[in-house]
């Protein structure tokens, strides 16, 4: 099922759309011959534009403001939870998984702010696949062995931003705990923020890395790779943020 929505979320969401959108737009041209050109040029140019550095960290920053950074005077965290990210796999007979990029950044914040604060770590990420041990678990492991910081508790069941809001806030619950920092990348902050609102717990935000605001130089208006993978994530948190709001 994971995999399913997985799939169909990087279908339908740009830039994999616009290329299906030109691709469609191609194959029935000889038929439809000014619709087609029209869906051909609108999926071509939206993924000129959507490489552009420039647009994909302008999305990205805009979901990064007015981030609640700054606990509250009269509920201050009382635990550190960290949302699970990615993970890589590796070997050839035995398949190991190990945290990806963006668990290991949420990782290293997390570490950091533990240091800081010595506050209780949570982390809470379900598996990816079936039959694979859970993201909280392989990041909990790293936590351990990787950065020499315990992990208190573990929630190894939650699919998405919203269940790792309400799986984790019923077990902060029984610990009598209702303020936390919460650590995952600022522009995926928005959307957890989204989640917990619904659960009771106050929330100060701990982003990993905020974006520049892209410069106005000719570079950044000049399509690359990566400006397709900032959109990708744009795109996504601000239609989750959306759904979410609906919710």
């Amino acid at each position: 099922m994971l995999l399913l929505k997985s799939a169909a979320e990087a279908l339908l969401l740009p830039p994999m759309s616009l290329l299906v959108l030109a691709v469609a737009g191609l194959l029935i041209e000889r038929r439809y011959r000014r619709l087609g050109r029209c869906m051909a040029w609108v999926g071509v140019v939206g993924l000129l534009v959507l490489a552009m550095p420039a647009v994909g960290g302008s999305l990205l920053v805009a979901l990064e403001r007015d981030l609640p950074l700054t606990p509250p005077s009269g509920a201050p965290p009382q635990a550190i939870v960290i949302l699970g990210g990615d993970l890589r796999r590796s070997g050839t007979t035995i398949m190991i998984e190990h945290p990806g990029p963006l668990s290991l950044d949420r990782l290293r914040a997390g570490a950091i702010l533990s240091r800081e604060t010595h506050l209780p770590i949570l982390i809470t990420g379900g598996p990816q696949r079936s039959g694979e041990p859970s993201i909280a678990a392989v990041m909990a492991d790293s936590m351990q062995h990787d950065f020499q910081v315990p992990v208190q508790w573990i929630e190894g069941s939650s699919r998405d931003t919203w269940q790792n809001a309400q799986f984790t806030a019923a077990m902060l619950h029984e610990q009598n705990i209702s303020s936390v920092y919460v650590v995952t990348q600022a522009w995926h902050m928005r959307r957890a923020l989204i989640a917990f609102a619904h659960t009771g717990i106050t929330v100060t935000a701990a982003p990993v890395r905020f974006d520049r605001l892209p410069t106005p130089l000719a570079m950044d208006f000049v399509p690359e790779i990566g400006g397709w993978r900032d959109s990708f994530y744009a795109m996504h948190e601000w239609i989750g943020c959306a759904w979410y709001e609906l919710r």
